[in-house]
């Protein structure tokens, strides 16, 4: 069993900084790709930004520039650096892993707030 823990959500002021973290631990696993997502109120869960194995990255249009994706893959954890922070980024933020134990599988986080004020 894998189990994704976030952690690193807030509240900050709008121009300000977080930083998020997701781990995830249990079973063996190969990591495939990483990937942070969002659910602001009343909208949809949106794609924030990816990395692959290999490094790639992509970023949503909204959060280009100001976001940067990265991982540790020997701690088997992604960060999310959050910058420029805007109120329209207030999310509850979701890690998610593809990851591969005997099969390849998507893993979620439970998810961490972030709350940008202006």
């Amino acid at each position: 069993q894998v189990q994704l823990v976030e952690s690193g959500g807030g509240l900050v002021q709008a121009g300000g900084s977080l930083r998020l973290s997701c781990a995830a631990s249990g079973s063996r696993f190969s990591i495939n790709s990483m990937a942070w997502n969002r659910q602001g109120p009343g909208k949809q869960r949106e794609l924030v930004a990816t990395i692959t194995s290999g490094g790639s990255t992509n970023y949503a249009d909204s959060v280009k520039g100001r976001f940067t994706i990265s991982a540790d893959n020997a701690k088997n954890t992604v960060y999310l650096q959050m910058d420029s922070l805007k109120p329209e980024d207030t999310a509850v933020y979701y890690c998610n892993m593809v990851l591969t134990i005997n099969v390849r599988r998507n893993y979620w986080g439970q998810g961490t707030q972030v709350t940008v004020s202006s």
